[in-house]
């Protein structure tokens, strides 16, 4: 007898062309019993600015390889794109998508506001691997969500690597932790997902009173908080935040200790 692989959630990611962070943290992050089918956001244009408004663009083109993929929520990992979009287009775009598909449409951004809104952290702090224009870009989305940005620090560095952000070090996020953590925020966001955050997020749960997120790891709570059709709370997300089986994957996927 053939037997389903994802009997309690099946949820469709669609990831950037290059992007080689997000399906490794997006296995790792989900809980078992639960699978995701990855898609990828393609685009010819030049420049990684262009490629995020292309990839905006054509949001609802890419969706549609899924085809009829019974899946139960669809997340976008990609947040530069949604910054430069604006928040309006965006709601305005996923609440579209929604009808189209049937089932919840959650970027990495809109699922980092739902677990700011679920902690109630309205003072933030901004850890990115951005360039000073994208960095730019994403301080002011975040003011636009009705956050307060009381620090931000980029991890960016010109490379000869085949991308700057998505060839970094699973630690390098947490070489920059110390640059935003006497600000008083109430949440540290590491943003992008392409930037390998959970070795960092492993270690440091918690700076002070200040909890450690990142894109990927808000994404995937909520897409299989959305699957289950569950409303996103501070129990829920401190639950998959704090769960040890993650970090065991993590340790298993490393070959050592986190």
């Amino acid at each position: 007898m053939s037997v389903a692989y994802a009997p309690k959630g099946l949820v469709g990611v669609l990831t950037p062309q290059a992007n080689t962070t997000v399906e490794p943290e997006f296995a790792i992050l989900t809980p078992p019993g639960h699978a995701f089918v990855n898609a990828r956001l393609i685009s010819d244009k030049p420049t990684i600015p262009e490629r995020l408004r292309d990839y905006f663009d054509h949001y609802g083109q890419a969706a549609q390889q899924f085809a009829n993929a019974p899946v139960s929520a669809i997340g976008f990992a990609c947040t530069g794109a949604s910054y430069l979009a604006g928040t309006a287009r965006e709601d305005e775009t996923l609440a579209g998508l929604g009808q189209q598909f049937g089932v919840p449409v959650i970027t990495a951004a809109t699922a980092v506001v739902d677990a700011l809104d679920a902690l109630d952290a309205t003072r933030i702090a901004l850890l990115s691997p951005y360039d000073q224009a994208l960095d730019d870009a994403s301080a002011g989305y975040w003011t636009a969500r009705g956050r307060e940005v009381v620090a931000r620090t980029s991890t960016f560095e010109s490379s000869d690597a085949f991308h700057p952000i998505y060839s970094m070090s699973g630690t390098r996020a947490e070489s920059s932790l110390g640059a935003v953590s006497d600000a008083g925020a109430q949440a540290i966001v590491m943003l992008g997902t392409g930037m390998p955050t959970l070795q960092t997020i492993a270690r440091f749960p918690r700076v002070g009173d200040a909890v450690v997120l990142s894109c990927m790891s808000c994404l995937v709570w909520r897409l299989y908080s959305a699957s289950r059709g569950e409303t996103p709370t501070r129990d829920s997300l401190l639950s998959f935040h704090d769960d040890p089986g993650w970090r065991e994957r993590l340790a298993r996927w490393l070959g050592a200790d986190v």
